[in-house]
């Protein structure tokens, strides 16, 4: 698991290369376009393919996870392969690097707001058209500390516990089985999960899984970064569980403000003000952001070796 850490931090998801989350994104794809098909607008039909879909998605990818694990316990030859694997379940390079790409424009002189906003488009699911530099740093700020927990914490939090169980009986699921069974959920999550249309009836399963897996790792980063009962106190009038528990872990950590007025499909909604009093995104927040999380997954892997050790 540290090798597979140090892959991602030096490598990360190189593009050429085929990424298990694709291959996820390729089956759910097909399967929504079978559950739409025979559930129709029936709201009861849809949850139950949705269901289904969820099922199959994290319960295959739980599946391949398990046999390449013990295929590693009977091949040497194959734990290179094991660790990659548990690398490609980790995002914490191609967070980083997401982020950096947007801070390129708005540095250069005089900055490139447009340019900014399209990269920013791909990383973030509000409405980026005609955001002002402000506005453009805060909604990164936002996203580099709600993807840290589901892209990196985590799938990493999951591959700890896989690794317990794994050390208690090898014939158990293990790091890798536990860490894809997550990707997929949150895969299934940004591809369904969302309020409309047929999605909202469809998404449902994969959504409320993805809520579940996420809400303990989410907890443990916000100690990990400081107090929790201000991150818990401000985090609680998010509607999404965790999103707004993470950002505000980030925001008192860091002394940033973060929250405010945003815009979804051309619609206003007003998120929780996180931190209220501190000082607004910048550059350096946003780099202390990614400097955070790297010290963070350090510390975690650290008491895992202190404990698997004791034990």
């Amino acid at each position: 698991m540290a090798a597979a850490c140090g892959l991602d931090r030096l490598i990360g998801d190189p593009r050429w290369c085929l990424h298990p989350v694709q291959v996820m994104g390729a089956v759910i794809t097909q399967l929504r376009l079978w559950a739409e098909a025979i559930g129709g607008d029936r709201p009861w039909a849809l949850r139950l393919g949705g269901g289904l879909i969820t099922a199959v998605l994290v319960g295959g990818s739980a599946a391949a996870g398990w046999a390449l694990e013990q295929l590693s316990l009977r091949s040497p030859w194959a734990l290179p392969l094991l660790v990659i694997a548990l690398a490609s379940a980790l995002a914490g390079r191609s967070l980083r690097l997401a982020v950096e790409d947007v801070l390129t424009p708005l540095n250069s002189a005089p900055p490139d707001l447009e340019q900014a906003r399209r990269k920013l488009g791909w990383i973030v699911g509000r409405d980026v058209e005609g955001l002002a530099a402000p506005e453009l740093l805060r909604a990164l700020a936002e996203t580099a500390s709600e993807n840290a927990v589901d892209g990196l914490f985590a799938p990493l939090f999951w591959m700890l516990i896989g690794a317990g169980l794994w050390s208690l009986n090898p014939a158990l699921p293990g790091p890798l089985a536990l860490a894809w069974a997550f990707k997929a959920s949150s895969t299934l999550d940004s591809m369904l999960g969302y309020r409309r249309g047929r999605l909202q009836w469809l998404g449902t399963a994969g959504a409320r899984l993805d809520d579940a897996l996420t809400w303990l790792p989410c907890r443990l980063l916000a100690v990990s970064l400081g107090p929790l009962g201000p991150v818990l106190r401000d985090g609680a009038s998010d509607p999404s569980p965790n999103a707004g528990v993470s950002q505000a872990a980030y925001a008192h950590a860091l002394g940033l403000q973060l929250g405010g007025l945003n815009h979804y499909g051309g619609i206003e909604r007003a998120k929780p003000l996180l931190n209220p009093g501190g000082r607004a995104a910048d550059q350096h927040g946003i780099e202390a952001i990614l400097k955070a999380s790297q010290r963070c997954a350090l510390l975690w892997l650290a008491v895992s070796c202190v404990v698997a050790l004791l034990a």
